[in-house]
């Protein structure tokens, strides 16, 4: 209250840091040195940038606080509690991992939203889209689809993105492959090699038409976090798990393209781990690759029809012409191998 007379901070950091201080100290004597130690450097760090983070909050607008609480309950609170463990038909229906990925693509478009509010429509969709290539260019395609109905003048910039996420998916895949059974390697790259130049080379062509014609600002990126095409998402995985594993229950080994064809289009990482721990000693490496490269291109395939289908013809053409092409030059390649 005296503080208040004289000042208009209200701030209470001083007494938090007095407070942590004898917690700290508490710990160590406890002999939690290391912890105590952690967070003591913590403490500092926030205290150090203080004046930085009561800048960022000034800027912080009522939906944007909203959007990361409403995060922080869909993955902090609800994540955690869900059964780790199959149920339904052959017990393949795990409600973590389900949520998971509906987690994932909220996560894509909430990290999307800030990328590009701060760094602005040109870089902040290539960084949006290198950093969601390596988790699930199949969310940000969705996401950057959605964008672009309401973003007419960013077609080709967020065609582009979405074609520098799908080529990112290429590497991983064969460095997680590899990382599982390294003999593998020598099989992957060069289907996985072709399918990427061709999806990086169409990305910067289309990008070179971007910088011709800037877009203009972000006057429709209104929603931080966007849950319903999330849960969409998260519906249509559950569809295609069930049909996945229909098939190779079915079909039987004979049923490994068909699984891998049905699974890629959910996402690739489930199907290629499989794939990659079978052909040690289960599957043979041709029977492996072909099945890695026909899940790869199925996804691939499944993202150009998401951005024809939900981000229009406009979008659509630009994306699905490099897609198409890479996915059938990777399947060629794998088969003349």
């Amino acid at each position: 209250m005296r503080r208040r007379k004289t000042s208009e901070d209200v701030s209470i950091t001083g007494l938090v840091a007095l407070l942590l201080t004898f917690v700290l100290g508490s710990l160590a004597t406890l002999d939690h040195v290391n912890l105590a130690a952690s967070a003591a450097v913590v403490t500092a760090l926030l205290l150090r940038f203080k004046d930085v983070l009561h800048g960022w909050l000034r800027k912080l607008e009522r939906q944007e606080l909203h959007a990361a609480l409403q995060l922080l309950l869909i993955s902090v609170v609800l994540l955690p509690v869900l059964p780790d463990h199959g149920y339904g038909p052959w017990q393949v229906l795990n409600p973590y991992e389900i949520w998971w990925m509906v987690v994932l693509i909220a996560s894509i478009s909430f990290i999307g939203y800030f990328t590009m509010k701060i760094a602005g429509p040109e870089k902040g969709v290539i960084l949006t889209a290198l950093t969601a290539g390596m988790a699930s260019s199949t969310a940000l395609t969705l996401h950057f689809s959605r964008l672009s109905q309401k973003q007419e003048d960013m077609k080709n910039l967020l065609a582009a993105g979405i074609l520098v996420a799908c080529g990112t998916m290429f590497p991983r895949i064969v460095l997680i492959a590899s990382l599982i059974n390294p003999a593998l390697f020598n099989f992957l790259i060069a289907p996985m090699t072709v399918m990427t130049l061709l999806t990086f080379l169409s990305a910067a062509v289309i990008w070179h038409k971007s910088i011709d014609r800037p877009p203009s600002e972000l006057t429709h990126l209104i929603n931080p976090l966007e849950l319903k095409p999330a849960l969409f998402f998260g519906a249509l995985l559950v569809v295609v798990i069930l049909l996945g594993k229909a098939a190779i229950h079915f079909f039987g080994d004979a049923g490994i393209y068909a699984l891998a064809a049905v699974s890629g289009i959910a996402d690739v990482d489930p199907i290629n781990l499989t794939l990659s721990r079978m052909s040690i000693a289960e599957l043979s490496l041709d029977v492996a690759v072909m099945g890695i490269v026909i899940a790869s291109s199925s996804n691939t395939l499944l993202k150009a029809g998401l951005a024809m289908f939900v981000g229009g013809p406009g979008l659509g053409i630009r994306v699905l012409v490099p897609l198409l092409a890479a996915a059938i030059a990777g399947l060629a390649t794998a088969w003349l191998m």
